[in-house]
């Protein structure tokens, strides 16, 4: 398994307009958590937008929540549901921020549209519920948690 060298590296957060590996340049931030910042990007090379989830580096001391990160990339990029974000790559910036690149999916999460909609047709949720459910199915067969489901992910 291959180890990230950011350990003990002072790291900054990656910002927008930044470039990462001299292909991906990020466009805008998506979302943020308590482990992890999600970037829109573009392979500046192919035009292709993608997601880009970086490790914040507060939580980089942390060798455990680097390993789960690095983990986390791997199991995933195993995955063949079609309701599982594909992986493309995994890798660190220049300074040592780990982050793994993924589909950029279309569209807004569950939270958004219930922020929209108010109540949603019982009809309506089960297809979404039951989706969701066969994505978590595949990553627990593989033994993956995903350890933060809610409607805003």
């Amino acid at each position: 398994m291959r180890k990230f060298a950011h350990v003990g590296l002072i790291t900054t957060e990656p910002k927008p307009g930044e470039i990462l590996d001299g292909k991906y340049r990020l466009l805008r931030v998506l979302g943020r958590g308590g482990m992890g910042i999600v970037f829109e990007a573009e392979n500046a090379r192919l035009g292709q937008r993608v997601a880009i989830k970086c490790l914040l580096p507060e939580v980089m001391d942390h060798a455990d929540s680097v390993l789960r990160f690095e983990r986390e990339a791997r199991l995933v990029a195993s995955l063949r549901s079609r309701h599982v974000v594909r992986i493309f790559d995994v890798s660190e910036t220049t300074g040592g921020v780990p982050y793994m690149v993924m589909e950029l999916l279309a569209g807004h999460d569950l939270q958004a549209e219930l922020e929209s909609r108010g109540a949603l047709p019982a009809t309506e949720i089960v297809d979404w519920v039951l989706q969701a459910c066969s994505g978590i199915a595949e990553a627990h067969a593989a033994g993956i948690v995903h350890r933060d489901l809610k409607p805003s992910n």
